[in-house]
């Protein structure tokens, strides 16, 4: 019955779910800005809900808002005929994506190394939308990146995570006064190439809460050897 406790607990951790905030930076890259990170941050935040599966893996889910803009002003590439642009616009996103942990990540459990810090990759899938600006555009979008996050202490998490969102439309920098950046060199494309990308830097807080239920309790043994 020990063995059977320790094998489940070192499978699961304490609580199932984590709910908290986000907070941190967006910025575009496309046609306007192709090769700069973090150029023209804007403030970006929202809500995160998490899934702990287990000391690996996780579910996450996310409901963030964001701001992006560029300008073609300065850049190196010539657009047709000398033209210039830029554009300025807010978005919403709603997405899911997996994470893996590279340490088994607990504040508890030592003898399944599980550590209080780990780094993390994380893909996933959600949808952009950016209303305004006399054009509303929608998009899927696939979240690639990595984080790092810290149990400071019992149900408390730090965290921070770096990601690309990667478009599936060049629309995101399209206005309905300036149209030059939809595919300004009439180039067809494809869903690799000449779409939108945008990233984030955000930082979190979370709080874990419902308790992960154990097979194995000592009133539940205490009341069978009773019985028996």
């Amino acid at each position: 019955m020990l063995c059977l406790m320790l094998i489940s607990e070192a499978k699961a951790q304490e609580y199932l779910y984590e709910i908290g905030g986000m907070l941190g930076s967006s910025f575009y890259m496309g046609d306007a800005n192709k090769t700069t990170l973090f150029k023209n941050m804007h403030p970006a935040g929202g809500a995160v809900f998490r899934y702990n599966a287990n000391f690996r893996w996780a579910l996450k889910a996310d409901l963030l808002y964001g701001h992006v803009s560029g300008s073609t002003e300065g850049l190196e590439n010539v657009f047709p005929n000398g033209a210039q642009a830029s554009f300025d616009r807010s978005f919403v996103e709603l997405g899911g994506q997996a994470e893996f942990n590279f340490f088994p990540y607990s504040d508890k459990f030592a003898y399944a190394n599980a550590r209080r810090f780990s780094p993390y990759l994380l893909l996933g899938l959600g949808i952009t939308v950016a209303p305004g600006n006399g054009k509303t555009f929608a998009s899927l979008n696939i979240p690639i990146g990595a984080g790092l996050k810290y149990k400071v202490k019992n149900r408390v998490n730090l965290g921070v995570e770096f990601s690309v969102r990667k478009l599936f439309g060049d629309g995101l920098d399209t206005t309905k006064d300036n149209q030059l950046l939809d595919n300004p060199y009439k180039i067809n494309g494809s869903q690799l190439k000449n779409k939108d990308w945008y990233s984030m830097l955000l930082f979190s807080v979370t709080w874990d809460f419902g308790p992960r239920k154990r097979p194995c309790n000592s009133n539940n043994s205490n009341s069978a050897i009773r019985e028996n």
